[in-house]
């Protein structure tokens, strides 16, 4: 998002609603509420004064409805990004706010897990659909210039009653890792999936060895997008202080990722898949409970946004009959557990 706060402008006539949104974006590093307004006329000229980075509109706005502010909106604030924020549940309607140009349509009733994300993606240039609307296709539809909007250019939360694969696999030494995070991803690339990774950097080094040797050409995937290299240090560093994982850093990175990762996906329904060791890096520094923390807040993504996880880790860390009920802890997180058997 920058160095600079990301400017937000409110427009909803219902009190609680804005009340709701002041407190949310209190949580969210780097934006601030700028301004509030009820209706939709008030919603163009305050658009107009302030120049807002992202306005949240709602749709049922008196004197000017939010589909008609929004059009105006466009013509006097060109670069401020709108979400629309409504109850109204109408994939005709959600058509509508997309084709006008907006970044993004959150059911208000979904925003207590989605709004975070959906902002994060507007900002990142994605277009946003809530999970309650997934299925309609909203993003394969033609804009007013009858231009396709692109399926993968589309972020829409996954269904929490479905499931998607967390699996984790124990490794004997670095050959195994290899071997294991190596088919993970050449798998996922296969079918035309991009792919997070977070590694040590002689692990990166050895599985572009592994992967080159393969046939993959790595340096073409992480120009397109599709496979992005991260640092675990690096990576953990950037939500973890005092030995804790701050749950608002990590979700809006992760959600960051996945955006940035969707982008360079090729496949005709593509879909982003991550692998890692950074629960191994922490069970390794003793931190038992930020390892089975991030566990579930990558689980949460997961299921969020259709992502299938790898976690790696290596058997000598449970090698000890003490560290048994450790095992059972790691292993109770996940969906699929390969190589489990061996750890006793």
């Amino acid at each position: 998002m920058g160095i600079t706060s990301i400017r937000v402008l409110v427009v909803d006539d219902y009190e609680p609603w804005r009340r709701f949104i002041r407190l949310a974006v209190l949580t969210y590093d780097k934006l601030q509420v700028i301004g509030e307004v009820t209706d939709g006329l008030k919603a163009v000229e305050k658009a107009r004064q302030l120049q807002p980075d992202l306005i949240l509109l709602d749709i049922g706005l008196p004197t000017l409805n939010g589909l008609e502010a929004a059009g105006k909106i466009r013509e006097v604030s060109p670069t401020s990004k709108i979400l629309f924020v409504s109850e109204n549940r109408s994939p005709d309607i959600a058509e509508q706010a997309l084709k006008i140009g907006a970044g993004g349509y959150l059911v208000k009733s979904d925003a207590a897990t989605e709004l975070l994300p959906a902002v994060n993606a507007v900002l990142d240039g994605m277009r946003f659909v809530s999970a309650s609307l997934a299925g309609h296709d909203l993003g394969e539809r033609a804009d007013d210039q009858g231009d396709c909007l692109r399926r993968d250019n589309v972020l829409t939360p996954f269904p929490a009653q479905r499931r998607v694969g967390h699996e984790v696999q124990f490794y004997a030494n670095d050959e195994g890792f290899v071997d294991g995070f190596a088919r993970f991803i050449e798998a996922s690339l296969k079918v035309g999936n991009a792919v997070i990774v977070v590694a040590t950097e002689s692990h990166h080094a050895k599985l572009r060895e592994r992967l080159m040797a393969d046939g993959l050409i790595v340096a073409a995937e992480i120009k397109q997008g599709s496979y992005i290299p991260l640092n675990v240090e690096d990576t953990l560093s950037r939500f973890m202080g005092n030995d804790s994982i701050d749950l608002v850093l990590f979700r809006k990175l992760a959600s960051h990722l996945i955006a940035e990762a969707a982008r360079g996906a090729k496949g005709e329904h593509p879909r982003v898949a991550a692998c890692g060791e950074g629960v191994n890096t922490l069970l390794a520094s003793g931190n038992l409970e930020a390892t089975i923390m991030l566990e579930r807040m990558w689980d949460e993504i997961g299921q969020h946004y259709q992502v299938d996880i790898l976690c790696g880790y290596f058997r000598s860390a449970f090698a000890s009959e003490g560290n048994l009920s450790m095992l059972e802890r790691v292993c109770a997180e996940h969906t699929i557990v390969h190589g489990r058997e061996l750890c006793y």
